[in-house]
């Protein structure tokens, strides 16, 4: 880097990222994606290598609203990055106020399957690859380029890229005088001890005392559930979520971000605290604030789906089969994944055994349609391993060591032994059993998790069950050899 460009980045100290944070929707597509990960690969390195401090809304260690750092940020960071991905609404909103505040040093971004917004045709937008939940290590390359090549010339150009300063010429941009701002109630302080940030915010029935940062609460939350500490991160994302509610205000429900509820919905329901059922019926309240009856979120449906499958199975009634079921075909139809395809065909099968089918042909509907639903399940299984296969093709030439490879090589590790054993549970069912054999064949050969091949173990033996009852329903029947 030149002399001149060391100096500007040195004056030019602060890039703050608008975009979401966690696994959102994708509503135009019906995708998961884990923008984490767009924030930890594709944004962040570029940004800090230019010298700049890089921090996002979740970043930031705050007493009250987080809305005024947020502001205070669009008004006075050096550079914007707005990562518009997943149509965020709060997303285009921050944007919409950095434009209105400073007439340049304003990037936006977004994965390439973002339907480009009419208002913002003027607007230049660099795009990205996003997988779902994973990014190619190649497009983490190109993208990475792409951006710091974007970033350095924002940085040299004193060009307005706001369309407000653009269109309306003369326009003079406000500025912020620094003071120490008091809350009106007098609710809030701040404490800095040994570089941190200690934030007491004290509200009319408690006292609260925060000193991890959202992102880390999240990050730790996510730790938990991969290690199936599940009580514990039941504790970080209710932290999670008080601390975004750290704002005096009681009752606050925060169902603008689906995610924390979610991940906490998640997290509740499998700890089984203070007993099984009592947990269930608390996640299932949680997703209940996410309008649970008329959400388009499948992430959210197949939550709810899980939990009343769980419910079936401790025997709390054919009403909680009969709405697993129908949440499972939310999931499907929004969704098309195999996670919801696999879960709704078993259910179908619990259901041609329960007392909801009155009559032989209710019961034969059912084993059809699972059978039918399983031959979907085949055919996204072979589709994602093709995929995954070409992907893995491409990063042979990438070097062993470097640790986000180490990451995407985990990933695709994972993804395939559940795509082996969901083939073979589908195969089993069919009545395919050669081919059920040589899909857990190929699942054991990936490294994996002792528990993972268990749950699979577990899920064979239920089913194997409902189909010794109700196999002879098939045409042709199902038998198991031997």
């Amino acid at each position: 880097m030149s002399d001149s460009k060391k100096t500007l980045s040195a004056e030019q100290g602060r890039c703050f990222v608008v975009m979401g944070f966690g696994t959102k929707t994708d509503y135009a597509t019906g995708r998961k994606l884990d923008l984490n990960k767009s924030y930890r690969l594709l944004i962040k390195p570029v940004v800090e290598e230019k010298g700049l401090t890089c921090i996002r809304a979740d970043e930031i260690r705050h007493s009250g609203s987080i809305d005024v750092p947020m502001y205070r940020e669009l008004l006075k960071a050096d550079v914007v990055i707005a990562d518009l991905s997943t149509a965020n609404v709060n997303a285009f909103y921050e944007l919409g106020i950095r434009h209105a505040l400073r007439p340049h040093t304003t990037i936006v971004i977004s994965e390439d399957k973002l339907a480009y917004p009419f208002d913002l045709n003027h607007i230049k937008i660099t795009s990205y690859t996003h997988l779902g939940e994973g990014i190619e290590f190649e497009e983490v390359e190109r993208f990475r380029k792409v951006l710091g090549e974007t970033l350095q010339a924002v940085l040299d150009t004193k060009d307005p890229d706001s369309p407000v300063y653009t269109y309306l010429g003369g326009l003079i941009p406000p500025s912020l005088e620094e003071r120490i701002a008091t809350a009106e109630n007098g609710s809030a302080t701040i404490e800095e001890a040994d570089g941190d940030v200690l934030v007491k915010v004290t509200k009319k029935k408690a006292a609260i005392k925060v000193n991890k940062t959202l992102s880390l609460l999240i990050e730790q939350g996510e730790a938990a559930i991969d290690r199936k500490e599940f009580s514990k991160a039941r504790k970080l994302f209710d932290s999670a979520l008080l601390l975004v509610n750290t704002d005096g205000k009681e009752n606050q429900v925060v169902n603008n971000d689906p995610y924390l509820i979610q991940r906490l919905a998640l997290a509740t329901y499998k700890s089984q605290k203070p007993d099984a059922i009592a947990a269930l019926k608390d996640g299932l309240a949680l997703l209940g604030q996410l309008d649970l009856e008329h959400t388009n979120d499948p992430e959210t449906v197949t939550l709810a789906g899980a939990i009343e499958k769980k419910y079936f199975e401790l025997g709390q009634g054919d009403d909680h089969l009969n709405k697993a079921i129908l949440f499972f075909q939310r999931g499907y139809f929004l969704l098309n994944n195999r996670y919801n395809c696999i879960n709704l065909a078993y259910m179908q099968n619990c259901r041609a055994n329960s007392s909801l089918c009155i009559t032989k042909e209710e019961q034969i509907a059912d084993m059809v349609y699972a059978s039918h639903t399983r031959r979907r399940v085949i055919q996204i299984c072979e589709s994602e391993l093709n995929e995954l296969t070409k992907r893995e093709e491409r990063e042979k030439t990438k070097p062993e060591d470097n640790k986000e490879m180490q990451i995407q090589r985990m990933y695709n590790n994972d993804q395939k032994f559940w795509i082996y054993v969901n083939k073979a549970e589908a195969h089993y069912a069919l009545g395919e059993f050669e081919e059920s054999d040589k899909a857990i064949a190929s699942a054991k050969l990936i490294e994996h998790k002792p528990w993972m091949m268990e749950s699979f173990e577990e899920q064979k033996a239920k089913l194997r069950v409902l189909l010794e009852r109700n196999g002879h329903l098939l045409n042709p029947s199902w038998k198991e050899p031997g």
